[in-house]
């Protein structure tokens, strides 16, 4: 495929602080340090709200406390836009928004020395997204789409290139990959044709690992070399013509999904450049992602050991094609701290679900070798399966345990966590009641509501201290 490659933490907030997505104005945005001030202020945990009334609003409200009180909203907090997803970094917050087919408006905000939410002065266009994730002072945000023309074939099919941004939150710049060499094209990414897209990227070390996705061949990919890359008994699943819509749209000569549902990739790179990675392979799990319609869900994430856990919810069952189903039950792998290969650690999680058979949507870190996980109601591959159960995964035991003590009414659950001290925090959203953060023990998977919410939904929370 010419020879563009050779032809080659949402994350989440743990402990203090967390993630986020945020811009500032000059070098006056440094945390304050204890002792710094006779006024010193403390740390605030900030909840992103939305209220639904006649129209919809968002509000960032602070409290002192996760287990236990009431905030309001009325009156309350700073007013904003909202986000698709909240991101908790370095001491800002990060409001990544995810626009179909465009590019998205980011902003940022701190925690003022007077207690109060406020917004950094630079706005952000940045590239359509599917995934995130941070190395050092980056936020990265990550999608595959078309590279630039001057890499096209001779029928004038783009490759498909990876397009990144970087946001540095501490001096509040953005950046851009760039794509005109080629360094960065997915094509044949795993040397079998396919192009990919990456799910999270978690730093361990110096290292950043990636999910890697394999979405199929592009129209590049099955017109290179006269179909060379489109496998035997494949050939009913290249397109004759364009169709579908949204995240599910093709274009004529594609083959959409992958034709090798039974394997597992991370890409491991050596910095956030993110050129020539090595290759992870394991064929114990299936794709190492969770998914919920153009968004990828990161399932790659390192322990406080260092280990990099890689899960896979086996989303290929829901493929119509019987060829491109895969055989895995949802489980997990492991690749050790500052390796660039697995080992032979292996747990099948699905097996430990009620009737044998479920699956999970997402996943994080809950605090030392533990696990958070969002669990469906029932299996993949039955109608409308509900991501409303949560379970504790101790990677040391390979046991999973579902959560007691949440309410019956879930209508959704949030997307962001926060650990400390055994427990791990996250959002409830429920029918007709106030919303609210529970903690759960990482140890007996029980759960506690805490601090509840003037609102409709929680959509994001985390732990900020002062800057000024």
């Amino acid at each position: 495929m010419k020879s563009i490659k050779s032809m080659a933490r949402v994350l989440v907030a743990t402990a203090i602080p967390a993630i986020a997505l945020c811009a500032c104005s000059d070098n006056d945005d440094q945390p304050v340090k204890p002792g710094e001030s006779d006024d010193e202020i403390n740390g605030k945990f900030v909840f992103a709200a939305s209220i639904q009334n006649s129209s919809t609003s968002y509000d960032l409200v602070t409290g002192t406390s996760l287990d236990e009180g009431f905030i309001s909203t009325k009156d309350n907090g700073l007013l904003n836009p909202g986000a698709t997803q909240w991101v908790f970094y370095k001491n800002y917050l990060y409001a990544l928004t995810y626009n179909q087919g465009n590019a998205g408006t980011t902003r940022s905000y701190y925690l003022g020395t007077d207690g109060e939410m406020k917004a950094r002065d630079i706005e952000y266009r940045i590239s359509r997204f599917s995934s995130y994730g941070a190395y050092n002072d980056d936020i990265i945000t990550m999608s595959t789409g078309d590279g630039p023309a001057t890499l096209a074939d001779s029928q004038g099919f783009l490759p498909k290139t990876l397009l990144v941004t970087y946001l540095n939150v501490v001096n509040e710049t953005s950046r851009s990959n760039d794509t005109s060499t080629g360094a960065y094209s997915m094509e044949n990414f795993l040397g079998n044709g396919e192009y990919v897209t990456l799910a999270g990227a978690e730093q361990s070390g110096s290292k950043l690992y990636c999910g890697a996705v394999p979405m199929g061949l592009s129209q590049y990919g099955v017109a290179y070399e006269n179909r060379k890359w489109v496998r035997p008994g494949f050939e009913h699943l290249v397109h004759d013509e364009a169709g579908g819509s949204g995240a599910g749209s093709y274009k004529a000569g594609e083959l959409v999904g992958t034709q090798y549902p039974d394997e597992c990739w991370v890409a491991v790179y050596d910095n956030e450049s993110m050129t020539n990675p090595k290759l992870a392979k394991t064929d114990k799990i299936s794709t190492p992602c969770g998914r919920y319609r153009s968004q990828y869900y990161q399932t790659v994430w390192a322990a406080e050991s260092g280990d990099i856990y890689v899960f896979s919810a086996s989303y290929a069952k829901t493929m119509t094609d019987p060829g491109q189903k895969t055989t895995l039950p949802a489980g997990v792998c492991r690749i050790p701290a500052g390796a660039t290969s697995f080992d032979d650690y292996y747990c099948n999680i699905e097996a430990q679900t009620p009737g044998g058979n479920r699956s999970f949507m997402r996943c994080w870190p809950a605090g030392g070798e533990c696990f958070l996980m969002v669990m469906y109601d029932r299996s993949l591959t039955e109608k409308n399966p509900a991501a409303t159960e949560l379970a504790i995964f101790n990677a040391n035991t390979k046991k999973l345990t579902y959560v007691t003590g949440l309410p019956e009414n879930i209508t959704s659950i949030g997307k962001t966590v926060y650990s400390h001290d055994g427990k791990v925090y996250i959002p409830i959203n429920v029918e007709n009641e106030q919303p609210a953060i529970y903690a759960i023990s990482t140890s007996t998977a029980a759960a506690t509501r805490g601090v509840s919410v003037e609102a409709t939904d929680i959509t994001g929370f985390g732990y900020l201290t002062p800057v000024k």
